[in-house]
C-alpha cells in the first residue's frame, strides 16, 4: 500500500509500505478520509513523534476490508470510525472506564501506525460504525467532536444555561455546535480571528466577542449584567485564554479546560487568586473515551452527525489527496494561508 511515513523532522515521504497484518479480534479498512490534527503538526515539523519511521494520523474513516477471528460486532463492506486510544482494559483505570488514563495505552497513528496510508489496522472494538447518512467527511470529524463532548460530559453540562467558549477552532466551533445540540442557552464565542467568529454565528453562537477589539470585556460586561457565566469552556491551550476563562467566569462558575498548551502558562499571584475569591470549579479533560468502550461520546457524535446537530463543511479548508500531505504542511507553515482543516482522500 501508499502511505505517508514520517522518517525524522520534516522528512515525511509517500512510499511503499506493507500491507498491515491482522489478528485475531481485529480489522482492516481501507481509509477513505483521515485528518491532520493540530497535534500531528509538532511531530512532522518539530521533533515530538514518539518514534522513526510512523504513520500518523487518528482522525479518520474506511471501509471494513478484512476481519480477524472472533470479530463479530462490524462486517466487510461496513464504513466505521476509528476510536484511536488503545487502551490496555486490564489495568485499574481501565476497570473503572477510565481508558483516557490508562498507563499501559497506545494509541492509533502515534505510538503505532495510523491512517495516513491506503490501510490502518486496529482492534475490532475500536471500529464505530458509521450512522445511514453520514458520509465519510463526516467519519473524519467524529474523533475531534467526541472531545469536545468529552469536556462537556466532565463539566456535567447544563443545558438552559449560558456557556462561554473561548477559542474558535475546530475543537471549538464542535464544542459549540454539542453546546447548543445540548440545550445551551446563549453561547458566547471568543477569539480573534473575525472569521472565525462569523463562522461560529452561523453555526449558533449568540454573542461574539473579538478579544482584539478593545471593548470585548466591556460588551462581554454588558451582556451578563457584569455577572459573567457560569459555564466556561477554553479550547485553544494558549497562556491569553487560559487566563481568560478564569475572568470571564462567574463567582461559583465551572471553567473546563480542554485545549492542551504547548509552552508555559504562569499566572500573576491575582491571576491565579480569581480561583480563590470566586471560588471556582476547574477541570480539565483529556481524549474521549467512557465505558463501554469507546464511549457515550461515540454514540453521541452519530448521532448528532446523523440528524444534522453537528456540520462540518464550514470547518474544512480543503480535501486533498494523500499523496499531496507535503504541500499541505508547507501551507500549514504559512501564516493564515489554511482556514481550516485538511483532510487528506486516502483511497
Amino acid at each position: 500500500m501508499k502511505a505517508a511515513i514520517l522518517h525524522g523532522q520534516m522528512d515525511l515521504r509517500y512510499e511503499e509500505r506493507a500491507l498491515p497484518s491482522i489478528g485475531s479480534g481485529e480489522i482492516l479498512a481501507k481509509v477513505k478520509i483521515s485528518g491532520i490534527c493540530g497535534s500531528d503538526l509538532p511531530r512532522v515539523l518539530g521533533n515530538a513523534a514518539h518514534s522513526y519511521p510512523i504513520v500518523l494520523g487518528h482522525e479518520f474513516s474506511g471501509e471494513v476490508t478484512e476481519l480477524g477471528s472472533g470479530v463479530k460486532n462490524i462486517s466487510v463492506g461496513q464504513h466505521i470510525v476509528g476510536a484511536p486510544l488503545l487502551p490496555c482494559h486490564h489495568c485499574e483505570d481501565c476497570l473503572r472506564g477510565y481508558y483516557s488514563q490508562c498507563k499501559n495505552y497506545s494509541f492509533i497513528g502515534s505510538r503505532t501506525d495510523g491512517s495516513w496510508a491506503e490501510y490502518v489496522k486496529m482492534p475490532a472494538v475500536n471500529a464505530v460504525p458509521l450512522p445511514e447518512g453520514v458520509g465519510d467527511k463526516e467519519g473524519a470529524f467524529f474523533e475531534p467532536a467526541t472531545v469536545a463532548l468529552h469536556g462537556l460530559s466532565q463539566m456535567n453540562f447544563r443545558g438552559g444555561e449560558d456557556v462561554a467558549i473561548v477559542g474558535m477552532g475546530t475543537i471549538g466551533l464542535l464544542t459549540l455546535q454539542c453546546a447548543h445540540a445540548l440545550g445551551a442557552k446563549r453561547i458566547f464565542a471568543f477569539d480573534i480571528d473575525s472569521r472565525k467568529l462569523q463562522l461560529a454565528k452561523e453555526l449558533g453562537a449568540d454573542v461574539v466577542l473579538n478579544t482584539g477589539a478593545e471593548d470585548f470585556a466591556e460588551r462581554y460586561a454588558w451582556e451578563t449584567k457584569g455577572a459573567g457565566v457560569y459555564q466556561v469552556i477554553e479550547t485553544a491551550g494558549v497562556e491569553f485564554t487560559e487566563k481568560l476563562c478564569l475572568e470571564i467566569a462567574a463567582n461559583k462558575g465551572q471553567v473546563m479546560y480542554i485545549g492542551t498548551p504547548t509552552r508555559s502558562v504562569s499566572f500573576e499571584p491575582r491571576e491565579f487568586e480569581r480561583i480563590n475569591r470566586k471560588e471556582l470549579t476547574v477541570r480539565g479533560s483529556w481524549m474521549s473515551y467512557s465505558a463501554p468502550f469507546p464511549g457515550q461520546e461515540w454514540r453521541l457524535a452519530g448521532h448528532f452527525f446523523q440528524k444534522g446537530k453537528i456540520q462540518c463543511q464550514g470547518l474544512i479548508d480543503r480535501i486533498v489527496p494523500l499523496s499531496e500531505i507535503n504541500a499541505a504542511f508547507r501551507d500549514l507553515q504559512i501564516p493564515g494561508e489554511v482556514k481550516g482543516k485538511i483532510l487528506l482522500r486516502c483511497s
